[in-house]
């Protein structure tokens, strides 16, 4: 009986004190790599670096720190790290292997950071899907919808295909096409679409806007309407111009006509 409560004593004073102090390395060096990692980000945002390198940076510095704190209390306990490294390293390529299109992603988010096709914030169009850019992470890109829809994307999808971004540049191009009737005065039409066009403060005056006859379509005589905006005001003026147009066009009774078709029969 002694001897067994020697002998656990003796285990408890060698391997007890072995697990309390790899607790404390895990517990500590945790909270050291939240430390760090948040000063490493107020340091870049500090720096004025972009949102999407300090998020992608932080999440790096994290989990390397987190893996070297755990060989470090695998370490305090008795385990032999080198084996367990290799052992790691051989298991990485096995899952590596099992999951390419996971490891393609990570690919692809280091290039979607360091090229940065487009940045947290911005409004763009990738893999068919649009939103505003929430989160560049490393396997993944969070879009949000304007309807406050939230969509993740992986990374290779968005990197393997277009990429329209429309917050690039600081202004946009609006683009409009209205038809009215052939017996309808053209030249009023015309005149009536330039005053609601500059009339608009929000359309720039350089470039100046474009109004010009485009087509004689089967059923309607086409305007095509070319205006410059701030990026921010495209869909604002997209919709306030349309409805402009057609109050405008009923009040000086000019028609947007149905598409139609003559039929004329021989006698």
């Amino acid at each position: 009986m002694n001897f067994n409560v020697d002998t656990l004593i003796t285990f408890a004073s060698v391997y007890g004190l072995k697990l309390i102090a790899a607790v404390l390395i895990f517990y500590i060096g945790r909270i050291i790599a939240r430390f760090v990692t948040n000063f490493s980000k107020k340091t870049m945002q500090k720096a004025k670096l972009d949102e999407t390198i300090t998020k992608f940076a932080g999440n790096v510095i994290y989990g390397g720190l987190m893996v070297f704190i755990i060989l470090a209390a695998l370490s305090k306990l008795g385990v032999n790290t080198n084996s367990f490294i290799a052992v790691l390293g051989a298991a990485g390529l096995a899952v590596g292997l099992a999951f390419q299109g996971t490891m393609s992603n990570l690919g692809a988010g280091v290039l979607l950071v360091f090229f940065r096709p487009f940045n947290v914030g911005d409004f763009i169009n990738g893999a068919g899907e649009s939103g505003v850019v929430e989160e560049i992470n490393l396997f993944s890109t969070l879009l949000k919808t304007g309807d406050n829809k939230q969509i993740i994307i992986p990374n290779s999808s968005i990197i393997g295909g277009n990429i329209t971004n429309f917050s690039a540049k600081e202004t946009r191009r609006v683009d409009f096409v209205f038809g009215i009737g052939y017996d309808d005065d053209l030249k009023l039409a015309k005149s009536t679409l330039e005053e609601i066009i500059n009339a608009d403060e929000r359309v720039l005056s350089d470039p100046p806007a474009f109004v010009a006859v485009s087509e004689l379509a089967n059923s309607s005589v086409n305007f095509v309407v070319k205006a410059w905006v701030k990026s921010g005001d495209y869909w604002g003026v997209h919709f306030d111009t349309i409805e402009k147009v057609k109050l405008t066009f009923d009040e000086k009774n000019i028609s947007i006509p149905y598409p139609q078709m003559d039929i004329h029969q021989d006698k």
